[in-house]
């Protein structure tokens, strides 16, 4: 578990933005490796943070940079349910949350937002 930073990009709510924004990423060899997009907006992981923000503003796509928590989980029946109870328990709001699986399907890399990350560190490192 630990805080990464994710890019936060406003889409238009139109066909073909995704693939659009994906093309350009992929075109300047970056890659996704984890999305969420939620109706008009995409939160992306990537490994070149920088360079992809770079790329989306000359692109003038409107981004920004946002801290967020990275949590690897067992692929099973209440990983998540562990967590975000946990952290609910304890007053933490998750304000949105995706995934990526690993390639054999045995872990899953949760990114979570939280009102409070370091609470939430603090309170899942317990």
């Amino acid at each position: 578990m630990k805080r990464i930073s994710e890019i936060f990009v406003v889409l238009e709510n139109r066909p073909g933005t995704l693939g659009e924004l994906c093309a350009h990423l992929a075109e300047n060899k970056i890659n996704i490796e984890a999305i969420g997009v939620f109706q008009d907006t995409a939160k992306l992981f990537v490994k070149n943070l920088n360079k992809a923000v770079k790329v989306l503003t000359r692109l003038e796509y409107e981004t920004e940079v946002r801290d967020v928590l990275l949590i690897e989980l067992e692929n099973r029946p209440g990983a998540l349910a562990d967590v975000t109870s946990k952290l609910g328990n304890k007053g933490i709001n998750v304000e949105y949350c995706y995934a990526t699986m690993t390639k054999k399907g045995n872990k899953a890399s949760v990114i979570l937002d939280v009102n409070d990350i370091e609470r939430a560190l603090k309170i899942l490192k317990a």
